[in-house]
């Protein structure tokens, strides 16, 4: 399967990053290499994920930080789509 990034999901990325960055460069760009290497991974094992909160979704703990990716299976186009890199303390999925 091909993993696609989503607009809010890399403004979630960016912004979650350049906030570890201000305090801890080394520690930021760790971070963003593991979550992308477990982006990577969903593309073999798209399963992977605990099934989601919302309808349709799945969650994927990132090993050794506080972060989650929420993301869907798209069969038919044989995508991964991710939806949101969220830190654990968010609420998700968001009060109406």
């Amino acid at each position: 399967m091909i993993v696609r990034w989503l607009r809010q999901a890399l403004l979630d990325r960016e912004g979650q990053i350049r906030h570890i960055f201000a305090q801890n460069p080394k520690a930021a760009i760790a971070l963003d290499d593991v979550i992308r290497h477990q982006a990577k991974m969903l593309a073999d094992h798209p399963e992977a994920g605990r099934s989601g909160r919302l309808n349709g979704t799945r969650e994927l703990v990132i090993p050794r930080t506080a972060f989650l990716l929420i993301y869907r299976i798209d069969t038919k186009t044989q995508r991964v789509e991710i939806l949101r890199l969220l830190h654990g303390a968010q609420q998700w999925p968001p009060k109406r």
